[in-house]
């Protein structure tokens, strides 16, 4: 179930965050409007820019950060890995912590504050960027995983949207030209931001459900997206669509 309320005024944070000083409050707000301790955007690969992970943004605290950066724990972090082979959000109760680096890795965070559950979206742009959205929490197993259902849907968009902000915000990527996408590939995706599927929007709208699905894939095309929430968070950061 998505909270329109919540998404609404997490897009609206994104939105005013133009400026790579804007992101870090922007990340702080979003904790306080999911209530998870802490989240951080790491862009992995910018696509066409080279080097090791160009950016990175979190609320993590300082003297934490400066440690991980320190001791190189990008290189044993196995998180980082989930932008290798992962496509979907993962929990990081399901990451192989067996090592005795990964071990140490995670109780050193905890001793930060960092929280002891945590999920990472992997997000992989259209012209080769890659990105991780990681969220943190401290709360007790059972809440944690009432809040990771209620909020996954809505933390998919968010990745993809703050993706787009990122990469703009910090200048690795200028803003992209898109197609405007036509009166019924906005209808459909109108109501597929708002959590229908294609036989809801078919219905909606009056017109088939294959009809709905051939507009929706167009639309995609159009907007460069690989996925349906990474299209609708494009739509929306270019302003084509309200949440």
């Amino acid at each position: 179930m998505v909270n329109h309320r919540r998404l609404s005024a997490s897009l609206r944070t994104l939105q005013a965050a133009k400026r790579r000083a804007d992101l870090q409050s922007a990340l702080g707000e979003l904790c306080e409007h999911y209530g998870v301790s802490h989240m951080t955007i790491l862009v992995v690969c910018s696509g066409g820019r080279s080097g090791s992970y160009p950016y990175c943004c979190t609320t993590y605290p300082e003297r934490w950060t400066e440690k991980y950066v320190g001791k190189c724990f990008f290189e044993i972090d196995p998180v980082i890995d989930v932008i290798r082979w992962g496509f979907l959000p993962v929990d990081w109760s399901s990451l192989d912590r067996r090592s005795e680096q990964a071990h140490r890795l995670f109780k050193e965070a905890r001793l930060y504050d960092i929280g002891p559950h945590g999920l990472t979206i992997p997000i992989r742009g259209p012209k080769g960027e890659r990105c991780l959205l990681s969220v943190t929490s401290n709360l007790p197993g059972r809440h944690w995983s009432r809040l990771r259902a209620s909020s996954i849907h809505e933390l998919q968009i968010l990745s993809h949207y703050l993706h787009e902000t990122v990469l703009s915000a910090s200048g690795l990527r200028g803003t992209d030209r898109y197609r405007n996408l036509s009166r019924r590939e906005t209808q459909c995706f109108q109501l597929l931001a708002t959590g229908r599927i294609s036989k809801q929007i078919a219905a909606d709208l009056g017109i088939s459900e294959n009809a709905v699905k051939l507009y929706l894939r167009s639309a995609r095309m159009k907007l460069g997206a690989a996925t349906s929430h990474q299209a609708v968070a494009r739509a929306s950061f270019l302003e084509l669509i309200k949440i």
